[in-house]
């Protein structure tokens, strides 16, 4: 598995993470067969947050690790806090108390990275970089970042934080590509011309912020995966010319089409089958030509301009 460095971060990881979301509702078992086998396959990040299966997810986790020990030095383990019931909470007592509960259920002294989940309008800098610099300083927590912020909240994050911010956590898939669509329609007067994140992908190059997509396989909440999707029959199509091309699975071809870009994305995957798991990472050794790239972008019905 090829490595990338986190942000400007001394953390080098697995070009493709874990998301564990889902595995809150596996057995112990089960999830110890995941983890290992994507130890196995070259993947050492593993993305966690607090509210996922309302903390039995880290709890599982944790259980993992208990079970072979010597497995927490060889990974990274990211969790993000910042959700709760109705409302989002960045104050400093919130922050600090969620990394500990997420501490405690996943077993372990500290977490390589924490990310911010969702923009809190009622978001203090100054709080926010006192629980930071606290965290910091106990040794619980190494690196930290946001996740589906904007440039103009990273900047706010920034201006009052004595720490980098190496990642930024985001929505995009082949079908949610919406961070490409304003790139290529620059003073246009259609749909696709409509900045709907102020040129995030930009700022987030050009500040050395790596970029976690999530949802990588999905169209939407409600149609699921593009993957054998009726809704869209031309992009299944490409998919599967290109498996058989590659000598792969579409969705290591829908993996592979991320990696592509020259911002050195790293896709969290969410998968809890060991086998897909498997039939994915070999979108690690597939580099597309520039036109498969472009081919499978407009596969979705989009227009070049």
């Amino acid at each position: 598995m090829k490595e990338i460095q986190i942000g400007k971060s001394d953390v080098f990881a697995s070009q493709i993470a874990l998301g564990c979301m889902r595995i809150s509702k596996l057995t112990v078992y089960q999830v110890e067969n995941l983890i290992l086998s994507a130890v196995k396959l070259g993947i050492n990040f593993f993305d966690h947050a607090d509210i996922y299966g309302g903390g039995k997810s880290e709890e599982l986790f944790g259980e993992v690790l208990k079970r072979n020990p010597g497995l927490r030095e060889k990974i990274i383990i990211q969790s993000k806090c910042g959700i709760r019931k109705g409302y989002y909470d960045m104050s400093k007592e919130h922050i600090i108390n969620s990394v500990n509960n997420s501490l405690k259920r996943l077993g372990v002294n500290y977490l390589d990275i924490l990310l911010l989940h969702r923009p809190d309008a009622l978001m203090d800098i100054n709080e926010v970089n006192e629980a930071f610099n606290i965290l910091k300083a106990e040794n619980k927590v190494k690196h930290f970042g946001v996740s589906n912020m904007n440039p103009m909240q990273i900047e706010l994050l920034k201006k009052g934080l004595d720490v980098d911010i190496n990642i930024n956590q985001l929505q995009y898939s082949i079908v949610h590509s919406g961070m490409n669509d304003i790139g290529f329609n620059v003073n246009m007067k259609n749909n696709l011309a409509v900045s709907y994140d102020n040129s995030v992908l930009d700022y987030c190059q050009l500040n050395d912020i790596t970029v976690q997509p999530w949802s990588v396989l999905q169209a939407s909440w409600e149609d699921g995966s593009f993957l054998n999707n009726p809704k869209y029959p031309e992009l299944n199509e490409l998919l599967n010319n290109l498996a058989r091309k590659y000598e792969v699975t579409p969705s290591a071809i829908a993996i592979a089409w991320i990696l592509r870009l020259p911002q050195k994305m790293q896709p969290i995957v969410g998968t809890t089958n060991p086998v897909h798991l498997q039939e994915i990472v070999q979108a690690d050794n597939i580099e597309l030509t520039r036109q498969e790239w472009y081919e499978i972008y407009t596969s979705t019905g989009k227009i070049m301009p």
